[in-house]
């Protein structure tokens, strides 16, 4: 049935050697994740070298539209027996966070997850994914103010209160809103590489990556003055621009104006992420960039990430990347990027 449905369809050809990705479709699902999920993986951006994706939207049959909020809906494309061709699955959040899932879908999103398919669940989805008993004993996220309903439903998960986005046995969740954004880039990132990340972020105007977690977003009092965010916008800023050159908190405090523990204190408040975590962010994605753009020689991309040693890199990626920097070469290096060499100037931002 399942079949004769995807035939009276005419489904468009699949590109080959695209990566193939499916956004599973049920009714209640948001809208606002289906445009991030849709913006991300179903624009060809191939003519700026980013790579070739293959977007279906899945749903147990092609010939009813999904209804979703605000007089919107989803006509899929594909029926949920695509799914064993999908190198990874995403599901949205819902506009009721109770919603109930089909049966069907929830079937087939545990055989996924059997058959090592990397699953990723955006807001509200990572309640889906506990019916499906996929989060039982594991670590997941949602939005910080559902947290509390998400334990009280579903008392088997393990849920972390202040992560952007979290993995556990190759199952993805992402905090609210703009965090699916940031989880969808990070799973580019992680399957492409950073510069094809950052391709799709600059096209998209947003950041490739944020750091801290979702802490930084929970209600709070409104600052009496913007005086000190101006003032830490000002002093990252300048971190990145001498990110080669030896940076320590107490420097960046005093050029803050604010002794080590205030500057710490306000730092946290603003990013969610200490000084020194946020620094290293910094140099990683430093790191990666020369390494997918250059053949720079390993010594010299550490010195010029801030690393100040091949050792030290090395030990970073391990820790932060499970890889090496080689190996990240290796993986991500298209090896048109020779043209930069030793006398080159630092990474340009």
């Amino acid at each position: 049935m399942q079949q004769e449905q995807e035939q009276h369809t005419h489904p468009r050809p699949e590109p080959r050697d695209a990566y193939r990705v499916a956004l599973v479709a049920f009714p209640g699902i948001r809208a606002f994740d289906v445009s991030v999920i849709t913006e991300v993986w179903g624009t060809d951006r191939t003519d700026r070298d980013a790579p070739a994706f293959d977007l279906h939207r899945v749903a147990t049959d092609t010939t009813t539209p999904v209804p979703m909020r605000g007089g919107l809906s989803l006509l899929p494309d594909r029926t949920l027996s695509w799914l064993p061709r999908a190198d990874l699955i995403l599901v949205p959040g819902l506009d009721d966070h109770l919603t109930r899932a089909p049966a069907p879908v929830l079937e087939a999103l545990r055989r996924a997850h059997a058959r090592g398919t990397t699953i990723a669940a955006l807001c509200g989805g990572a309640f889906t994914l506990a019916q499906a008993g996929l989060l039982d004993g594991r670590r997941a996220i949602t939005h910080w103010n559902l947290t509390d309903l998400l334990r009280a439903h579903h008392p088997r998960v393990t849920v972390v209160p202040d992560a952007l986005f979290i993995e556990d046995d190759n199952i993805w969740t992402a905090a609210g809103t703009a965090a699916g954004i940031d989880l969808c880039l990070h799973l580019v990132r992680r399957s492409h590489g950073a510069e094809a990340a950052a391709t799709i972020a600059r096209s998209m105007v947003t950041a490739p990556f944020r750091t801290g977690t979702q802490a930084q977003f929970i209600e709070h009092a409104t600052p009496h003055t913007d005086r000190d965010a101006d003032t830490l916008a000002a002093v990252r800023e300048h971190a990145l621009r001498h990110l080669h050159e030896p940076l320590t908190v107490a420097g960046l405090a005093a050029r803050a104006g604010m002794s080590p523990r205030s500057f710490a204190r306000h730092f946290a408040a603003a990013t969610g992420s200490t000084p020194l975590r946020w620094l290293l962010d910094q140099r990683l994605a430093a790191a990666q960039k020369l390494l997918e753009r250059t053949d720079l020689p390993m010594p010299e991309v550490a010195r010029r990430a801030g690393f100040g040693s091949e050792v030290t890199m090395r030990q970073h990626f391990a820790s932060r990347l499970a890889t090496s920097p080689r190996a990240y070469r290796a993986a991500f290096n298209s090896g048109s990027a020779g043209s930069v060499t030793a006398g080159s100037s630092p990474i340009a931002r």
